[in-house]
């Protein structure tokens, strides 16, 4: 929900999740269905492009190909996507830019390092890159986040998506493996 609203996302718009296939991004996919959005995601496996298709994306492209911005780009057409919610900005920032619409909005939600841009691609579409984290909500807003979130589930169109799960005593085995692995498929459970 914060990713949304920090969006400033309207029915109709377009949304590519990059990285849709971990736990954040089959969220963001569900939660943009739900608002109206046409929603595209990236996915590194042939299971998560399958579970990103399950999970409310339109369409779905694997970000491994080399060419895979080029699809997006004959996918969505001249227009360009109005909103992108970036889980790795140091790899995909740059490119993001290129495939934004006039005044579209990239939401940086993860990254690993840095990155070079040119700030000129954000002045010609006067695009925007907003920064998220759960840290800057206030009380109110996660209050607000957690009661929409439970209706969402209760009603169905909020179903989360569990991927790999561990023993509490394996947890810097979890923390090694999201870092370095390939790729996440649903959400990593911690079981006591």
């Amino acid at each position: 929900m914060h990713l949304l609203s920090s969006a400033r996302v309207k029915a109709g718009e377009s949304v590519l999740v990059h990285g849709a296939s971990g736990g954040v991004g089959l969220a963001a996919c569900q939660i943009a269905r739900a608002y109206g959005l046409k929603v595209l995601g990236t996915a590194g496996t042939e299971e998560g492009q399958k579970v990103v298709l399950q999970n409310g994306a339109h369409e779905v492209f694997s970000h491994r190909e080399d060419n895979y911005i080029d699809k997006i780009k004959t996918y969505v057409g001249e227009k360009g996507i109005d909103v992108i919610i970036e889980m790795l900005a140091n790899v995909n920032l740059s490119k993001d830019l290129s495939l934004l619409s006039q005044g579209g909005r990239v939401i940086v939600v993860g990254n690993r390092g840095t990155i070079e841009i040119n700030p000129r691609d954000t002045m010609t579409k006067e695009s925007s890159i907003i920064g998220v984290t759960l840290f800057a909500t206030t009380k109110e807003e996660f209050q607000q986040y957690a009661a929409a979130l439970q209706a969402g589930m209760e009603i169905g169109w909020l179903k989360p998506v569990i991927g790999s799960q561990y023993p509490l005593e394996k947890v810097a085995q979890a923390h090694e493996n999201i870092i370095h692995g390939s790729g996440a498929t649903g959400k990593m459970i911690l079981l006591l």
